[in-house]
């Protein structure tokens, strides 16, 4: 590898933002220098930020790219390329690639939801193999509470698959994200077109699936995690005992609380509190639950996902900056703090001995134009 040197940059730092340069080397940042000069052979940034590679944990993208449009099914590998390589565009490194756990089939040929989950992450990890892919991608297996084949599925998975997430995802309709029926009832109905009928059994099918088959679903999650080496993730807590059963469960991040009184009991119980940057972005939830704004304003927020729009990470991030008054506090949200919440010790800071995943943004008004994207001090992007 040669050297690559990003000079008369703003690089946001864990804790400031200086105008600096970089040295690339092997793969790591090498040394970092103080002052506006350009070294002969260096990049000239023009004052351009220069940050910490965005670390996503909870992404549905590769969703979209696998299923264009309803019942289209894009061949897979062209898939996660196409996944991987918009990620890359949008200022994205580190990946956890979101897949759902425990299947139903059988009841309703419109709400029913097949098994995916494993022939996918096969295709993922032999494209990383094969070097195929920009960035580095790890899996977040979504436990679903509400189904019939968690537990056999989960046994599908072992250390060796790069699972470094396990969310507890628990739908049961009238809790959680949807504890107002109507809310789920117009999404439900406008997704899939139901009648009030078939959306009256598909709730009473949900709600028996969950008092049958919850209990060790949950159980079996939590036991699947230790087994893979990953780390436990609560999803839309509601209540403050649902945050204190989360704690005693091993919890180490929340995410998408949907309550401002579940938000401040993670900060209580030292449960890290991630927010969707949609949510952040648009001003409040499209669920009508808690708007990460307020969270914000409330010193209650430590993450950000990209959720379901890969580019909002660092629109939100910014966001975040400018709305603290401190970019290097808003830039962590998407760094250094998920990084640490899923103990990812290399990455998420510029910091010498750190991989090298850097991006370089250009400030446009109230969001940023993406200049570059380095993985382990090669340009993707």
């Amino acid at each position: 590898m040669t050297d690559t040197i990003l000079a008369n940059a703003t690089l946001v730092l864990p804790d400031e933002v200086i105008i600096g340069s970089l040295l690339i080397r092997d793969g790591e940042i090498a040394q970092i220098d103080a002052g506006a000069g350009v070294p002969n052979g260096a990049m000239d940034c023009g004052g351009d930020l220069v940050m910490p590679g965005l670390i996503e944990l909870h992404t549905d993208n590769l969703e979209r790219h696998i299923e264009p449009r309803p019942k289209v099914n894009w061949p897979h590998g062209a898939a996660i390329i196409a996944h991987d390589a918009e990620l890359a565009s949008v200022g994205i490194t580190t990946v956890f690639d979101a897949l759902r756990v425990g299947s139903i089939a059988g009841k309703s040929a419109r709400t029913d939801y097949l098994e995916y989950a494993r022939p996918l992450a096969t295709e993922i990890l032999d494209l990383r193999a094969r070097e195929a892919l920009r960035i580095s991608h790890f899996l977040h297996l979504r436990a679903e509470a509400c189904s019939e084949t968690l537990i056999e599925e989960l046994a599908k998975f072992g250390p060796e698959d790069r699972v470094g997430i396990v969310s507890l995802m628990d739908h049961t309709p009238g809790e959680r994200q949807f504890r107002d029926l109507s809310k789920l009832r117009e999404y439900v109905c406008g997704k899939h077109g139901l009648k009030d009928s078939e959306f009256e059994a598909h709730v009473a099918d949900q709600i028996a699936l969950k008092n049958r088959l919850g209990a060790g679903h949950l159980k079996a999650a939590i036991a699947a995690a230790a087994r893979y080496g990953a780390v436990l993730a609560s999803h839309d807590d509601t209540t403050a005992e649902q945050v204190a059963q989360s704690r005693a469960q091993g919890v180490h991040f929340a995410e998408f609380p949907t309550t401002f009184e579940a938000a401040q009991a993670c900060r209580d119980n030292g449960i890290a509190v991630m927010m969707g940057a949609p949510n952040l972005i648009r001003g409040g939830s499209h669920s009508g639950n808690v708007a990460a704004q307020d969270l914000a304003r409330a010193d209650l927020l430590d993450i950000v996902s990209s959720d379901y729009v890969p580019s909002a990470l660092l629109s939100g991030a910014l966001m975040l900056g400018d709305l603290w008054g401190d970019m290097a506090r808003g830039i962590a949200t998407v760094t250094s703090a998920p990084a640490e919440a899923v103990g990812l010790t290399d990455r998420g800071r510029i910091e010498i001995g750190k991989r090298a995943d850097l991006i370089r943004v250009r400030r446009i008004g109230g969001t940023g134009a993406l200049r570059g994207t380095w993985v382990k001090g090669q340009r993707v992007a």
